[in-house]
């Protein structure tokens, strides 16, 4: 999807955050570290600018002397200087972009790194809840021409054809897809001039920080003048300015958008509280004529009903060209770059993922270590491997930096594995400090491991909500919490897993009193992920079974003390997926499986399949339930069948029956195939 710690004694961004916080820095994005130039955009206003003779450095008024002093708020002079310190504002705020966070490297220039991100119109606002993983693989199967691209900048220009005014759009897409770097460059773009000059103001309003200001009461002009404290120096209103509104984050939002309240709100002087204020600009009763761009992840889209919106987009992250520009500019040796994005394509649950910026930056930290000539060991070949490598990493970094704590690695990675596996259950993705305490950890050693866990990354610091954190992106908290539910069983005999779906005494004094297997472990996390709906507990699933491979629990080492666990429970545990895909009819559930198969190195299935493919000996064979699952997971991630499937190869002789029988069982890769012959 997408998706930052700097000096805690930084001083305030003017007009770019609430004056009751300090500045928070952009959201986790998708590039490197290269540059450390100074931010110094040159913006060329003298032509219009006019020449002033008083030389003298005006008087800083606070803001009860601005709104009892009558101003000429109209006056040309006042507002192209105003318009030009804001324009400059924008551009030291989000003219620069950081990776993982800041503490790890110096940030870079944002038009430096800027990869272009595959945006599309979607024809609905349709609401997926399914994994983002899920999201992600589905995605990965169209084709770039099933889709309308659309620039990040064009977003409100209606596509060839189109007769439409355009004043709302719905961006959504899932974690870490790009959505905040999207924002970000629409944003820089316009304050250097380059891009949409026929708005005014762009007025970037996140709900992490709106949030805080949700008990409030005022006027959409004072909250403007809080945020942006230029701004009262001007008389915002339809007929003066064309204005862009960006609220990003609905996902985040904690403010009760009521679309059916009756209570209507016209003036921008009118004072209601803050979520009235939104509702009212959104629906178009407060400016109407001002354009409004909300980003979500698709969970929570639908917040937003639909009349309200004229575009829904979906910020879909990096197609194939743009995987590869991505490491190309990220890894500033282009012979390891090559080797990268070689490695990464031969595994193709890892080049899937490779849709999400973030993953990119997680898979470019590990490989350009794993790959260096003075590195050896075996390359990451699996998501669990590739999480594990990149756990590795970040401890390294706390190492590099002389941290001197009582915690040992092992301690701290088991209370964040806590912290991650609880919050996962209960389906939060963000905590709060007490979340953190009741687990045993002090906030400032959580900022030990600062690409895992980091209180600048989401943080809402102000007067009314205390820190909130999450973690880089949601596959490290759902490995990290498989972590956790492995080390808990291994090292201490607790079952964890289990333990967090109790809810009846009578089912807590079974769990007290029962001994249980490391394959009956796996066992239970295998039902309790397919009998999810959303599938929320796929990618937990994967990291948990991969984490029980020898090769695995040797890497570990590395940083813990680890009891080795028997091969035997993998094979029991692979034998009890097999039984399990025979079963289900669900293609996603079974697609799952099968990467809980790969992660356990059990590829078995997936063999047969292939050289029955190979050998073109497919249509001949007699296939089981399970090898009908296989057949399906091998086609629906080739990229080669995928775009041009033959039908021919699998239906044999001229029985309509059999034949439908087929047809049947290979509907989902029919559904996904960009050619059908």
């Amino acid at each position: 999807m997408d998706h930052t710690q700097t000096s805690r004694d930084e001083d305030f961004s003017p007009g770019c955050s609430s004056v009751y916080q300090k500045r928070s820095e952009p959201e986790l994005s998708c590039v490197s570290m290269k540059s450390d130039q100074s931010m110094e955009y040159p913006i060329n206003f003298r032509s219009i600018l006019p020449h002033s003779s008083d030389k003298r450095k005006p008087v800083r008024k606070n803001k009860d002397q601005i709104m009892n002093q009558p101003q000429d708020r109209t006056n040309p002079s006042v507002r192209y200087k105003v318009i030009n310190t804001f324009r400059s504002n924008l551009m030291k705020k989000f003219g620069r972009l950081y990776e993982g966070t800041a503490t790890q490297g110096k940030p870079t220039l944002l038009n430096e790194i800027y990869t272009e991100l595959y945006i599309t119109e979607s024809e609905s606002g349709e609401i997926s809840n399914e994994h983002e993983v899920r999201q992600i693989e589905t995605q990965s199967r169209r084709t770039a021409t099933e889709d309308t691209a659309i620039k990040c900048n064009h977003i409100f220009r209606p596509l060839p054809g189109q007769d439409k005014a355009i004043r709302t759009v719905l961006t959504k897409g899932v974690a870490g897809i790009g959505k905040t770097v999207s924002v970000q460059k629409f944003i820089l773009d316009w304050a250097e001039g380059k891009e949409n000059q026929d708005v005014q103001l762009i007025f970037p309003l996140p709900f992490r920080e709106i949030n805080l200001m949700k008990d409030k009461t005022l006027s959409l002009s004072d909250l403007l003048h809080v945020f942006f404290p230029e701004t009262e120096e001007m008389e915002i209103s339809s007929d003066g300015y064309k204005v862009l509104f960006i609220f990003d984050g609905l996902d985040e939002c904690r403010l009760s958008l009521d679309f059916q309240s009756k209570v209507k709100v016209c003036n921008i002087s009118e004072s209601a509280s803050v979520d009235v204020l939104l509702m009212n600009l959104i629906k178009g009763n407060l400016l109407p004529s001002a354009l409004i761009w909300i980003t979500s992840r698709p969970a929570a889209a639908d917040l937003i009903p639909s009349e309200c919106v004229h575009r829904v987009t979906e910020v879909r992250g990096f197609n194939e060209p743009q995987k590869e520009e991505y490491f190309r500019k990220r890894i500033s040796d282009q012979s390891l770059a090559n080797r990268i994005i070689s490695h990464l394509k031969s595994s193709r649950s890892l080049y899937i993922m490779c849709h999400i910026p973030v993953f990119c930056w997680i898979s470019a930290a590990v490989l350009e270590k794993m790959l260096s000539p003075a590195e050896t060991g075996e390359i990451p070949k699996t998501l669990t491997q590739m999480y594990t490598h990149f756990l590795i990493l970040q401890t390294n970094i706390k190492h590099e930096k002389d941290y001197e704590k009582k915690l040992t690695d092992e301690d701290m990675i088991l209370k964040l594995g806590k912290v991650a596996f609880q919050q996962l259950v209960k389906g939060n993705l963000i905590f709060y400090e007490k979340d953190l305490r009741e687990c045993g950890i002090d906030v400032k050693e959580a900022s030990v491991y600062s690409g895992l866990c980091t209180q600048i990354f989401r943080e809402e610091l102000g007067l009314y909500l205390g820190k909130v954190f999450c973690f880089v992106h949601l596959s490290i908290q759902e490995h990290l919490a498989a972590l956790y539910v492995h080390l808990s069983f291994i090292n201490y005999n607790r079952n964890v897993f289990d333990q967090s779906f109790r809810s009846t005494i009578k089912d807590w004094l079974l769990f007290m009193f029962k001994h249980v297997s490391l394959s009956e472990l796996h066992q239970r996390a295998v039902d309790e992920a397919l009998q999810s709906k959303n599938g929320y507990l796929d990618l937990f699933l994967r990291f948990l079974l991969g984490l029980s491979v020898e090769s695995h629990q040797i890497l570990l080492q590395r940083i813990m003390t680890l009891n080795r666990s028997s091969s035997d429970s993998n094979e029991q545990t692979a034998e009890y997926i097999k039984e399990k895909i025979r079963t289900i009819d669900s293609p996603e559930k079974s697609i799952n499986l099968f990467h809980c198969l790969n992660e356990l190195g059990d590829r078995s299935l997936v063999e047969e399949i292939q050289q029955y493919l190979k050998s073109g000996t497919i249509k001949k064979a007699k296939l089981s339930s399970s090898q009908w699952s296989a057949l399906v997971f091998v086609l629906l991630t080739s990229e080669e069948e995928l775009n041009e499937f033959r039908l021919d190869k699998f239906v044999k002789g001229n029985n309509k029956h059999e034949n439908m029988k087929v047809l049947q069982k290979l509907l989902p890769v029919i559904k996904e195939s960009r050619s059908v012959q």
